[in-house]
């Protein structure tokens, strides 16, 4: 597979679908022979079945070949994060726990790309049940940045961002609960969106955190991230959070919106704690870039920034405690065998000990400790009436601009093992993005530089629902700059 094929946005290569230039089945050959020459060194993947999506890809050119393709994404080859359902498939969320569960039924988010003919190809590696800021927490394996494999690719949705920077897949589906999509993307230098909460259904995520947790595109281009989540959008019956909403089209509203002048936010807060930091030049640069276009620039206020990450990992940690409950060593999980059980509690014991890593089984800990009695007015309670001040922080700030601006994370991918003995380092990595996942505001990563080698994304930040908007002031950016075109060397 050419250089040139493997890193085709998804729009161009339904073209040459379209035009018969090209098949599926080709095309799904060169993305397996492009994942086998770099997995080694890249090792985004937990698993993937190449006869399964072979026969996706052949199913795709036969309704083309009787003119009833399923639209722009059928035949094109979308990596999956392995903590979403597709039955038949590994579901193992990167945990010794799951590592033998295959699912048995579809999230909603996968029927509706089979629903539009996309080949879903692999399982791709995460922190374990999303829990991490670096891919290193993962059962299985690290998972390396292709821009320097001695680098972290960032997480937990790191194997999504690094497939798509590799060329391993056309586009991949991540996960973000407190900047899991958005802070890889910055990383790996590729495009990551974080829906508003409810626009994505949430049936068939296993759960982390389920008042943060959403489901988003990664990819290598704007369009694309806007053609994916416009597959993946719409209501479910089968999520109670999931909201009712129009149909929207993204694709279309990038022409639509273009050449807007936007009035644009700076969060004093933010560029207070960044101004030394190394990725702060290039996203400087890019503020610069659309002042020149006529937008207004303005600074505003979010007073309680400084609260959001122990708001966070108070809340994160809670909602983490009650949904990995469910992990017991008894159903469907893993179950310890080399040890003389007295009861049912010392199975549910021996088999989680044995089952999750170090970083689940703090947040465990954490989140059993602040939800006790004696503990859950003075740290739950607390926690969530600080997270109504960051939502309200958010809502005042766009009542006088259309979107926020913002470094996506302080400093560029760091080196493996790096921050691996300093939790709270590595917590405070996802400091500009979990605000937004508190608010429940959309969100997202586009590349606007590099600092010393390595890829640096600007965050844009916007109002509910108005992931048009984000996506058209990306768009914007996108369209004068070469980033999208720029690759890792492998």
């Amino acid at each position: 597979m050419s250089e040139e094929l493997y890193y085709k946005s998804a729009s161009e290569l339904s073209e040459l679908l379209d035009k018969k230039e090209l098949s599926a089945v080709d095309l799904m050959k060169a993305t397996i022979a492009r994942t086998k020459q770099v997995e080694e060194k890249v090792g985004a993947f937990n698993s993937y079945d190449e006869v399964d999506a072979l026969a996706q890809a052949d199913a795709s050119d036969a309704r083309r070949a009787a003119g009833n393709s399923l639209g722009p994404l059928d035949g094109i080859p979308v990596g999956i994060k392995d903590n979403l359902a597709v039955n038949g498939q590994p579901l193992t969320c990167s945990s010794k726990m799951l590592e033998k569960f295959v699912s048995p039924y579809d999230a909603t988010c996968i029927e509706k790309l089979k629903s539009q003919g996309a080949v879903l190809w692999g399982r791709l590696n995460l922190d374990e049940y999303a829990m991490g800021s670096s891919t290193e927490n993962s059962a299985f394996k690290t998972t390396s940045n292709p821009w320097n494999l001695d680098c972290i690719p960032g997480g937990s949705s790191g194997g999504s961002a690094a497939a798509a920077a590799a060329g391993q897949a056309v586009m991949t589906l991540g996960s973000d609960t407190g900047g899991s999509i958005r802070q890889p993307a910055s990383h790996c230098g590729v495009v990551g969106l974080k829906p508003t909460y409810g626009r994505v259904s949430r049936y068939g995520l296993a759960a982390f955190a389920s008042s943060l947790d959403q489901v988003g595109p990664l990819t290598r281009s704007v369009k694309d991230a806007a053609l994916l989540l416009q597959a993946i959008s719409g209501h479910d019956e089968r999520d109670s959070t999931s909201y009712r909403t129009e149909t929207q089209n993204f694709v279309t509203a990038l022409e639509k919106l273009r050449g807007r002048k936007w009035t644009l936010g700076l969060p004093k807060e933010y560029f207070a704690s960044a101004a030394d930091t190394p990725a702060m030049k290039p996203v400087l640069e890019a503020i610069e870039f659309y002042k020149s276009l006529g937008c207004e620039v303005k600074e505003v206020s979010l007073p309680h920034t400084d609260y959001a990450v122990a708001t966070y990992y108070i809340i994160a940690t809670a909602e983490a405690s009650s949904n990995l409950a469910r992990y017991d060593g008894i159903r469907y999980t893993h179950r310890a065998e080399k040890f003389d059980a007295k009861d049912s509690v010392d199975i549910y014991c021996q088999s989680r000990a044995e089952g999750f890593g170090e970083e689940v089984k703090r947040r465990i800990i954490l989140g059993t400790y602040v939800l006790s009695s004696g503990y859950y007015d003075a740290y739950y309670l607390k926690a969530q009436k600080v997270r109504t001040l960051i939502r309200q922080d958010f809502e005042k700030a766009f009542e006088n601009v259309d979107a926020l601006l913002t470094p996506t994370s302080p400093t560029p991918a760091f080196k493996k093992g790096e921050k691996s003995s300093d939790p709270l380092s590595m917590y405070l990595s996802d400091i500009y993005t979990i605000s937004a996942n508190l608010a429940g505001i959309p969100g997202m990563s586009l590349p606007c530089g590099y600092s010393d080698g390595l890829p640096v994304g600007l965050q844009i930040l916007g109002k509910p629902f108005k992931e048009d908007e984000l996506l058209a002031i990306a768009n914007e950016f996108e369209a004068a700059h070469p980033f999208k075109d720029q690759h890792p060397s492998l």
